[in-house]
C-alpha cells in the first residue's frame, strides 16, 4: 500500500465516522504518526508504507473515528506558535484562548512593565502563560493547576520552554492560596464554565476531555464568582484580571467584575463574534 492510498483509506474511515474535517485530520496523523514531512504529503504518496506505520496510522484512524480528539491522538497541539503536550486528563488548547492572551500582552504592554507578576489560574496545559510569554517574554508567570494529570502536562511544557520564566505551583484557586505571595500585576484565567446540565450534551470528542476542566456548576460561574470576591482582591493597583467566558457569559461576568469594585471593564470579541473575553482594572 502506497502513502497515498493510505491517506484514501483512513480519509474515508473518518467521513464514513462524520468526523467534519476528515481530510484535515487524515493529513494530521499521516504527517505525525506517519511520520511524513509537515506538509510536504504530497511527495511521498506513491511510496509503499512500512507494515508497521500502516498498522499504527489505521490505529489513530480508528481511535479518531470513535470520537477519541485528534489532539490526544497526536499527543501535542499548536497554541500561538507554541507545541504543547496534550493527552487524557488535560484540557485540549483552542484558538480562540489565544484571544485571551493576547488582551493580557497588550495590558502589559501598554503599562511596559519589565517584570510583571502574572497568574494564571486554572493553568491546565499552561498554554495561557506559555502563550502570554511568547507575546510578552519579560512576564514572570505562575501557572496555578490542582489536577495530578494536568499538572503532568503543564510540567513537561514549561520544561520545554524553558525560556520563559513559568513556575508551576499545585493549588485549587476556589481556596485561599497563601504560597501566592504578594499582588499581580496581571492575574488570566480560562477556567470551567460549562453549567453541570450542559456536559451531557457536548460534542463526542469534548466529553473525552476532563469534566474537572469544563464543569462550572449549575450556572456555569461558580470560578468567576470566586475570581470576583476573592482574586480581585489580589490584584496590584493598576492591575488587571482578565477571563475566557463562554457564550452568553460575558455580560454577567462583567457585572460581578463590576460589583467586586473592577473597572475599566471591557468584553472583547472573537474571530467567530462571541464575546470571549472579559478583563477589568484594580483602583485603589
Amino acid at each position: 500500500m502506497t502513502y497515498g492510498e493510505l491517506y484514501k483509506q483512513i480519509k474515508q474511515t473518518l467521513e464514513e465516522a462524520g468526523c467534519e474535517f476528515a481530510g484535515f485530520d487524515a493529513e494530521c496523523i499521516l504527517e505525525d504518526i506517519g511520520g511524513l514531512p509537515h506538509r510536504q504529503r504530497a511527495r511521498y504518496l506513491d511510496e509503499i508504507v512500512p507494515e508497521e506505520i500502516r498498522e499504527a496510522v489505521e490505529n489513530a484512524a480508528s481511535f479518531r473515528a470513535s470520537g477519541r480528539p485528534l489532539q490526544y491522538i497526536l499527543g501535542n497541539w499548536e497554541f500561538l506558535s507554541l507545541t504543547l503536550h496534550v493527552g487524557e486528563g488535560v484540557l485540549i488548547p483552542r484558538p480562540e484562548t489565544e484571544l485571551l492572551c493576547e488582551v493580557g500582552a497588550n495590558f502589559l504592554k501598554d503599562r511596559h512593565l519589565h517584570a510583571p507578576q502574572v497568574w494564571d489560574l486554572c493553568a491546565g496545559t499552561g498554554c495561557v502563560g506559555l502563550g502570554l510569554c511568547k507575546l510578552y517574554p519579560k512576564a514572570r508567570v505562575t501557572a496555578v493547576e490542582l489536577s495530578d494529570f494536568a499538572l503532568y502536562y503543564l510540567r513537561h511544557n514549561c520544561v520545554d520552554y524553558s525560556q520563559f520564566d513559568v513556575r508551576v505551583l499545585q493549588a485549587d484557586v476556589l481556596q485561599d492560596v497563601p504560597s501566592l505571595r504578594g499582588r499581580a500585576d496581571l492575574i488570566l484565567s480560562n477556567p470551567p464554565y460549562i453549567p453541570t446540565g450542559d456536559l451531557e450534551t457536548l460534542m463526542t470528542e469534548v466529553q473525552y476531555e476532563p469534566r474537572m476542566a469544563l464543569d462550572g456548576d449549575e450556572d456555569g460561574l461558580k470560578f468567576y464568582r470566586c475570581f470576583a470576591e476573592k482574586w480581585t482582591k489580589r490584584l496590584a493597583d493598576g492591575g488587571m484580571l482578565a477571563v475566557e467566558v463562554g457564550i452568553g457569559q460575558a455580560t454577567t461576568v462583567a457585572e460581578l467584575f463590576k460589583d467586586a469594585g473592577l473597572k475599566d471593564i471591557t468584553i472583547t470579541t472573537d474571530t467567530s463574534g462571541i464575546d470571549r473575553v472579559v478583563a477589568g482594572i484594580r483602583r485603589d
